[in-house]
This record gives structure tokens, C-alpha cells and sequence, in this order.
């Protein structure tokens, strides 16, 4: 019996989901206010009796059609309306944990932006009570690693992002980094120049949003005046040649997001996405969920829907997940001991 191409294909791309289903992956790029689930969100809602102004969670899921990101964040801070208690908190966390932790994430790097809440009158430390809990129970529970990473605003204020920042060094120790995002245009680096200065004198790692809707010169700005360690998104780094030979050279993160791209009209589908020219250029990729309860998939969805749209070879996936390994926050032996579990995924597969 012989098989059509077509049929060739699809035992191919069923061959590669299985082998990433399989391999151990890292998230680095991942709000959790961006995992409220509808569901969830009236769950929430009818415990602390909040109105929604949606009737339904069909309606909700209606809502999520974005052609900007202006578009989808006017949404997403109405959803965080609802996050008061430090058991909304826990329970959001515990509810991406669970769901990701069968689809093989080991470790998972979580933003959080105190500002969304702090403005709400909900305070910091009942946030940072009811994530840290579920990140400590989601180890004990699935194995699953987990550091947190705390986000300014960009819109708001410099002033506004500095108290945000003394206020949570009383956690410096739950804290491992400082992060920028919101809306990107208009809002450049530069703007919190001060507060990333005092919040590496204080110990802390920095990343930031740049390159999404932003342009090339916004990545340029988080290396040279926020000093980041990670650039988040970073899409854009393909405009300028000089910048690309740069985070080649450095092997800077970027942590790409596919379907929040295609959602947020950075790209109009995910075929024409620049994910595998960056990794033919040397770029140091990974493949994160930005905000999967709107985006339409979680890492795995991330992965398969890349995978499927760009054909990524077994070479590109095993580069993916060893990029994120390193990209991590992890300790010298925590990233071997899961470069250790990649290895054998790999081992004389094919797809």
C-alpha cells in the first residue's frame, strides 16, 4: 500500500506533535493575569460580587477578536477587575499551573503587574501571597519549577513604576526580576532609565517588553539604558541588521510569543511569521504564550501551531527548548539537570 503525500505529511506533523508533547519545555514569557480563563473570571466574580458587564462566557470569548494591542489590553484590565482576594490570586495561578503542567512545562518564569491591582486598592502583598502559594504548592504538586517576575506598567507614570518598586523590596526574596510591559508605542525604554538603575542596585534581574509593536530602537534602548538580560518579544530586532549581529553576538533571549503576534496583528498569519528566519540567524528564540486565555493557546498550542505553519524541523524544536533552558533564571546545575531530561526526548527521533 503506498501513501499520498498529503498523507506523508500528516504522519509527520502527528510525528512532531507527539515529540513535542513529549519534550520538557520552559515558559518565559507568561502573565498571569493573561491566564483568566472566562470560565474562572465568573467563577471569581460571583465570590467577591462583582457585575461583568457580559452575560455570558460565550460572550466573553466573543470579545477576545483584537486588531491591536490597545484593543485586547482595554479588555484584559477589565478582567483583572475581578482578582481581589489573595484566594483569586492562588487560584488563578494554580489553574495555569495545573493546565501546563500537562503539557510538559518544567519551569515557568511568571510576570505579574502589581500596578493593575495596587490602582484597584487590592495590596501588593495579598497578590504576591496567593501567586507565591500556588507556585510553592505547583512544585509540591507537579514537580514544576517556577520564578516570579514583577512588571511595571509602561503607561503609567516613571514615578508611579519607582514607588511600585519600594514598595515591593520588602519581597526581594520571592522576586527574582523587574519587567516593562502595557502599551509599547509611545512608551520607549528610556522612560524608566531611574527605576531599572535602582532596581539592579537592589539585586534584581531585569527584562522588558521591546520590538513587539515598538520598534527595532526600543530593543536597542532595554540593552544599553535598562541593562536587561532578556528581550521580551523582540519580533522587531529583524529591521536592523546591526542589532541582530549584536544579539547574536550576546546570545540575548528573546522570548517570541507566535499566536500573540498573529492575534495582536504584529503578523497577519502565522506563515508569515519571522520566528524561523530568527533562529537561522543565530538568534537566541524561544516560544512562549504571552497571554494564552486570549491568544487562543497555551505552550503547547504555541508549539504545535509554529511547528505546523513554519515547518520547524526536529534540529529547530530541540533548539527551542535548549534556548529556553538557558535563557532561564535557573541555577548552573538546575539548567543541566533539565538540559539532562531534553537530551533523551530527542535521541534518534525524527518528524
Amino acid at each position: 500500500m503506498t501513501t499520498t503525500p498529503n498523507a506523508d505529511h500528516r504522519s509527520a506533523q502527528d510525528a512532531c506533535r507527539i515529540l513535542i508533547e513529549r519534550m520538557p519545555k520552559v515558559e518565559l514569557h507568561l502573565h498571569i493575569e493573561g491566564t483568566l480563563e472566562p470560565e474562572l473570571m465568573f467563577a471569581i466574580a460571583r465570590r467577591n460580587g462583582i457585575p461583568l458587564k457580559y452575560a455570558s462566557v460565550e460572550a466573553v470569548r466573543a470579545a477576545y477578536q483584537f486588531g491591536s494591542l490597545q484593543a485586547f489590553l482595554d479588555i484584559y484590565y477589565e478582567a483583572c477587575s475581578v482578582l481581589r482576594e489573595e484566594q483569586d490570586f492562588y487560584d488563578l495561578t494554580m489553574a495555569y499551573l495545573q493546565r501546563v503542567s500537562a503539557q510538559g512545562v518544567v519551569h515557568t518564569e511568571v510576570f505579574f503587574d502589581p500596578q493593575t491591582h495596587t490602582g484597584r486598592g487590592v495590596p501588593l502583598a495579598t497578590v504576591i501571597a496567593g501567586i507565591q502559594r500556588a507556585l510553592r504548592d505547583g512544585e509540591r504538586t507537579y514537580g514544576m519549577s517556577s520564578r516570579l517576575i514583577m512588571c511595571f506598567l509602561r503607561h503609567l507614570s516613571e514615578e508611579s513604576a519607582l514607588e511600585t518598586l519600594e514598595q515591593a523590596l520588602p519581597y526581594r526574596d520571592q522576586i527574582v526580576a523587574v519587567g516593562l510591559d502595557s502599551y509599547e508605542v509611545g512608551h520607549p525604554p528610556t522612560k524608566f532609565a531611574r527605576v531599572f538603575a535602582r532596581a539592579r542596585q537592589h539585586g534584581f534581574l531585569t527584562v522588558a517588553h521591546a520590538g513587539e509593536e515598538g520598534p527595532a530602537e526600543y530593543i536597542w534602548q532595554a540593552l544599553n539604558v535598562l541593562g536587561v538580560s532578556r528581550i521580551d518579544h523582540g519580533v522587531r530586532c529583524m529591521d536592523d541588521p546591526a542589532l541582530v549581529d549584536e544579539l547574536v553576538r550576546r546570545q540575548v533571549p528573546l522570548t517570541v510569543c507566535p499566536l500573540s503576534n498573529v492575534k495582536l496583528g504584529v503578523f497577519p498569519r502565522l506563515e508569515a511569521h519571522n520566528l524561523k528566519q530568527m533562529l537561522e540567524r543565530g538568534l537566541c528564540v524561544t516560544i512562549n504564550s504571552d497571554d494564552p486565555a486570549y491568544f487562543g493557546g497555551y505552550i503547547l498550542e504555541n508549539f504545535v501551531s509554529a511547528q505546523r505553519a513554519l515547518d520547524l524541523q526536529i534540529a529547530d524544536l530541540r533548539r527551542l527548548a535548549v534556548n529556553a533552558i538557558h535563557a532561564s533564571f535557573l541555577s548552573a546545575a538546575e539548567k543541566q539537570r533539565l538540559l539532562n531530561q531534553v537530551a533523551p526526548v530527542f535521541s534518534n527521533q525524527s518528524c
